[in-house]
C-alpha cells in the first residue's frame, strides 16, 4: 500500500473540527480564519475520496470515513509529537543510549556514584554498562563498541581524549598470616623477596608498568608470579598464599578472611583513574556524561 501524502496541519485541522464539530470555533482554537480551515477539510476529503463530515446549518458532524479516520489522524499526531520530544532530548543529550565501558575494581569506588548521579540527572537515558580491562576499551572506543570508558592510567592514544577524576593510592595486599600483615605500614623495598600476583600487562600496559616503577624505586625488580584479570582473583591467590601484590586501595572493600591489606610507604604514589571518550565525538549523550563526571567526582 502506497503511502499516502497527508499534511500534518490537514490532519491537525481534522481533529480540532471533530472535537469542536463547529467551523467557528474549531478556526478559532487553530488561530486562523474559517475560509483556510474549509480549504484545508476539503483537501483532505480529496485525498480520502469521500466527505469527513456533513454540514448542515448551524450542525457539522462527522460521516463514517471522518469516524474512521479519526482514530488514526490522532495516533499520528500523537506519535510525531512524541517523536518530536524525543529528538529534542536526544539532541540535548536527555534522552538515547549511551554505552559504558568500566574496569571492574572501579566498582569498588567511583562507578556506582557516577552511574546514580547520571541516572538521576538524565533518567530517559538508557546505560549499557560492560566490565572489560583498559586496554580492551580503548579498543571499543576506537572500534566504536562504547561511547565512553572509566579505566585507569589512560594511555596516550591517537584519536581519544580522556580527563583524570580520581587519583588513588596504592596499598599492599598481603596472606594474612604473613610476617608483614603485622604491620600498620609495609615499605614496599620489604617485598623484594615475594612473588608478585598482578594483573597481565596486557590488560593495562600504563598501571602495569606504574606498579613494576614502584618496585624499581624502591631498589628491585619484581618476581612476576601467577597472573589474574580480576581483582577478586589476584586477592584470592594472594590468600592461597601464592604471593603479594600492590593494588589500589579501593580493593581492601574485597572482603577476605585470609587477605591483610596495609599502607605502604612512600605513600605518595597514586593510580590515576579516568574517563576517556573519542576525541572527534559530538554526540550529546557524551558531553553530558562527561559534565556528571567532572562535576560529581572528588578529585
Amino acid at each position: 500500500m502506497d503511502r499516502p501524502e497527508l499534511s500534518l496541519q490537514q490532519l491537525h485541522a481534522f481533529a480540532v473540527l471533530s472535537e469542536e464539530l463547529h467551523f467557528g470555533r474549531a478556526a478559532e482554537r487553530l488561530g486562523i480564519a474559517q475560509p483556510p480551515l474549509s480549504q484545508q477539510i476539503r483537501r483532505l476529503e480529496t485525498k480520502v475520496g469521500h466527505p469527513l463530515f456533513t454540514r448542515g446549518p448551524g450542525a457539522v458532524a462527522l460521516t463514517a470515513a471522518g469516524r474512521q479516520l479519526l482514530p488514526a489522524a490522532r495516533r499520528a499526531l500523537d506519535e510525531v509529537a512524541a517523536g518530536l520530544d524525543t529528538a529534542r532530548r536526544a539532541g540535548s543529550g536527555e534522552a538515547g543510549l549511551i554505552r559504558i565501558g568500566f574496569a571492574a575494581s572501579l566498582a569498588l569506588t567511583v562507578l556506582p556514584g557516577l552511574l546514580r548521579a547520571y541516572r538521576d540527572r538524565y533518567p530517559r537515558v538508557r546505560m549499557e554498562i560492560r566490565e572489560m580491562t583498559t586496554a580492551p576499551q580503548v579498543t571499543a572506543l576506537h572500534e566504536h563498541a562504547i561511547d565512553v570508558g572509566l579505566l585507569r592510567e589512560p594511555p596516550d592514544e591517537p584519536g581519544l581524549a580522556a580527563e583524570a577524576i580520581l587519583a588513588e593510592e596504592f596499598i599492599a595486599v598481603l596472606p594474612a598470616a604473613h610476617p608483614l600483615a603485622a604491620r600498620r605500614v609495609v615499605p614496599v623495598e620489604a617485598l623484594a623477596d615475594e612473588p608478585f600476583v598482578l594483573l597481565p600487562r596486557g590488560a593495562g600496559p600504563k598501571f602495569h608498568d606504574r606498579i613494576l616503577g614502584l618496585c624499581h624505586n624502591a631498589g628491585f625488580e619484581p618476581r612476576l608470579g601467577q597472573q589474574a584479570v580480576e581483582w577478586q582473583t589476584v586477592c584470592a591467590l594472594v590468600e592461597a598464599g601464592l604471593g603479594v601484590s600492590l593494588a589500589p586501595a579501593s580493593i581492601r572493600r574485597i572482603r577476605l578472611n585470609g587477605v591483610a591489606y596495609r599502607r605502604i610507604s612512600p605513600d605518595d604514589a597514586r593510580t590515576t583513574v579516568a574517563v576517556a571518550w573519542r576525541r572527534d565525538d559530538r554526540d550529546p549523550l557524551v558531553a553530558r556524561f562527561l559534565e556528571v563526571a567532572q562535576g560529581e567526582l572528588p578529585r
